[in-house]
């Protein structure tokens, strides 16, 4: 089956979503011009940094109800391409994984989603931290496929139990010098 990843990872993806795109394709489904300026108003409405406030011009804002939303329909036209392709993909926000059978359609995946996201999108693939590769070596939210015995499963990444262990010690740590109150 398939025996490969391909991991892409987007940079700065919630500070970059490009407002203008965004608008359009959310003009694409909803038809209520009054709908449209109060999103157009939310991604305009800006950052405090400093005590001051600064318009923003793209991204969509840290934290804001709408955000995991909108960024879900700023990547859609992305989702409807990979499976135009017949690719089986998962993404989560801005976390995106294709199988695919060998090494050479993963780079073929990864040079052309590369350029789909680039250059349609206007957002920029972090090239350090997307690769391809084996689906067994990928870290996905925190998690892992193996392979036992002729049986593959989920478990949680090596990474994501080092940082739990990690945190528990230094919870649990007698040399925090706080009381339990």
């Amino acid at each position: 089956g398939y025996k490969y990843t391909v991991d892409i990872d987007l940079a700065k993806y919630f500070d970059t979503v490009n407002h203008d795109l965004l608008i359009g394709m959310v003009r694409e489904q909803v038809k209520d011009e009054t709908i449209i300026r109060l999103i157009r108003k939310f991604l305009k409405s800006g950052v405090m940094s400093n005590g001051l406030l600064s318009p923003s011009t793209k991204g969509t804002p840290q934290g804001g109800n709408l955000s995991p939303l909108l960024s879900n329909i700023y990547l859609n036209n992305f989702d409807r391409l990979l499976e135009k392709r017949g690719h089986k993909f998962v993404r989560y926000a801005d976390d995106c994984v294709i199988y695919v059978k060998s090494k050479r359609a993963a780079e073929r995946v990864m040079t052309s989603c590369t350029k789909y996201l680039e250059e349609k999108l206007k957002l920029k693939v972090n090239r350090d931290k997307s690769n391809t590769g084996s689906p067994l070596k990928l870290n996905f939210l925190g998690f892992s496929l193996y392979k036992a015995r002729g049986k593959a499963g989920i478990r949680p990444h090596q990474e994501s139990i080092k940082r739990f262990k990690d945190r528990i010690r230094q919870i649990t740590s007698r040399k925090r010098g706080r009381s339990i109150q």
